[in-house]
């Protein structure tokens, strides 16, 4: 794996979703680096990524209350475990689950696998609201995936919770996990 600042040469072989994303940045002037792999489906191949990138892939878990009314999208640090009562007091809303990858791929365009901050992009309606753990906020770089597992950017902290989110018209939710 290799670190490139910025999109590939050419957009032959990758997903539109994918390039919708490099589009994105571009056209708002966020700076990225980019690193293109074997899919990563285990946390595992996330941590080769993370050493290229020089930054920390977030865990990315996409949610739902029970009725399936209200999405989350909760970036959190890959290391940390999940305890969904942690964060159903914090935003009151109780018995979350994982969301379908239908609902998943209806309001981020994104494939189990694959989720990331950057579908978003994609849910001009705010149907998803944005969780984050206040250890993600630490980095000064974040790691996240283009709406494809096979690539992976490299892109300031601040870029992502500043113009990225002001551009995309969603805000954030910052919360806090202890893991226990």
């Amino acid at each position: 794996m290799e670190l490139y600042k910025g999109r590939p040469d050419t957009n032959e072989g990758r997903l539109e979703r994918e390039v919708r994303v490099y589009d994105f940045l571009d056209d708002h002037g966020i700076d990225y680096w980019r690193t293109d792999h074997a899919p990563a489906d285990t946390m595992d191949v996330c941590c080769e990524i993370d050493a290229v990138l020089g930054a920390t892939i977030c865990k990315n878990l996409f949610l739902c209350n029970r009725q399936k009314t209200q999405f989350y999208l909760l970036m959190m640090p890959g290391d940390k475990p999940f305890k969904t009562k942690e964060i159903t007091s914090q935003i009151g809303s109780a018995r979350l689950s994982f969301a379908s990858p239908e609902d998943m791929e209806k309001y981020l365009d994104i494939r189990p696998g694959a989720v990331s901050v950057m579908g978003l992009m994609n849910d001009h309606e705010n149907h998803v609201q944005l969780l984050v753990d206040e250890d993600v906020m630490k980095s000064e770089y974040l790691g996240c995936h283009p709406c494809v597992n096979t690539s992976s950017l490299k892109i300031k902290t601040e870029d992502i919770f500043g113009k990225y989110l002001e551009e995309v018209h969603h805000d954030m939710i910052k919360v806090i996990l202890t893991g226990e």
